[in-house]
């Protein structure tokens, strides 16, 4: 099967092209390597993806027009797993135009690209932040998701909207995947599992949001991959029943959450990393930053019902491999 993977030098899109070549697709994978975090880092995910014959990689961006008429020129795609997407809840308020540029112009390049070639199933990267000012726990899909509280996670639900519509109109099989605080090895510098290991293992103080008074629904590399491919497997139909909730409709569409279900507190997930890195942190305790919330928990009943996902890897177990991994890598 031809598959384009988004994001290839991304965490979670890299991992994927890894799984799919190893299982012997034809992966195109696509990436624009900018800056948003170490570069290097990027690339040398992509290196453990060049003696595959079958994976071939484009420098491009998905919100470059031209770039994309010429993809869908060269290649057949039967299914697309869109993971390039401008990350970060907090760089969101500082460079508002990326975010615009990248999950919103290039979600409807990425869409055209889907409806031109009449893939089989389109999956793309949603987020857990859609949920916003929800406190009902844990986060279903049937939540109303109107109050987002950064301008990432508007754009993520506007591309569950744009979804929508292009599933209506083009009868196009669409599946968002809401991610819940993803983390493991190769992961991204920007997030707290990485900058905590980091820090702790440098000396260096480490900066806890909200008093520690935090929960993240911390879900492992391998269970999203696993849990992102399942669900490639099993696209959407219409259907005549009707349907009236965010994540289900009776066209082609449907929206999961993604996570471990198990939230994890802050303070917990902390002395695991100074367990795996065998000293203590400094910590210095601050306020809730601006966009963030203090909890994230899924509800992950209707994936499991859909294809069995079942996320297996414990804290301890996950944060080990992480921690050793960066070891490894950084010294």
């Amino acid at each position: 099967m031809n598959i384009l993977v988004t994001g290839a030098a991304g965490f979670i899109g890299n991992e994927l092209a890894l799984r799919l070549t190893d299982e012997g697709h034809t992966v195109v994978g696509i990436d624009n390597l900018n800056d948003y975090y170490d570069v290097q880092l990027k690339k040398d995910r992509l290196a453990r993806l060049k003696d595959r014959s079958n994976f071939t990689f484009i420098k491009m961006g998905v919100e470059d027009r031209t770039a994309m008429a010429e993809l869908a020129q060269n290649h057949q795609f039967s299914r697309i797993l869109h993971l390039a997407a401008q990350a970060g809840v907090r760089y969101s308020i500082e460079n508002p135009n990326a975010y615009v540029d990248a999950n919103l112009v290039g979600f409807v390049n990425i869409l055209e690209l889907a409806r031109q070639q009449q893939v089989e199933h389109l999956v793309y990267a949603s987020s857990s932040s859609v949920y916003g000012e929800n406190e009902k726990q844990p986060f279903s899909e049937d939540d109303p998701v109107d109050h987002p509280v950064s301008l990432y996670a508007a754009t993520k639900k506007a591309n569950e909207v744009m979804a929508h519509a292009y599933s209506h109109l083009y009868n196009l099989p669409t599946t968002g995947l809401r991610f819940f605080t993803v983390y493991g090895p190769w992961g991204r510098p920007d997030m707290a599992p990485f900058l905590f290991t980091k820090a702790i293992l440098n000396g260096d103080p480490i900066k806890v949001f909200n008093h520690g008074n935090m929960q993240r629904d911390f879900t492992y590399i391998d269970d999203i991959v696993t849990g992102v491919l399942q669900c490639a497997d099993v696209p959407p139909v219409k259907t005549e029943q009707a349907a009236n909730t965010p994540a289900s409709s009776t066209a082609p569409y449907q929206v999961f959450n993604i996570g471990n279900s198990k939230p994890v507190k802050l303070m917990d997930f902390i002395a695991a990393i100074e367990q795996a890195a065998g000293k203590p942190a400094e910590k210095i305790f601050m306020d809730m930053q601006p966009g963030d919330v203090p909890i994230t928990y899924a509800d992950t009943t209707r994936l499991q019902q859909a294809t069995g996902y079942q996320p297996d890897t414990d804290i301890v177990t996950g944060v080990n491999n992480t921690v050793t991994w960066y070891k490894n890598y950084y010294t």
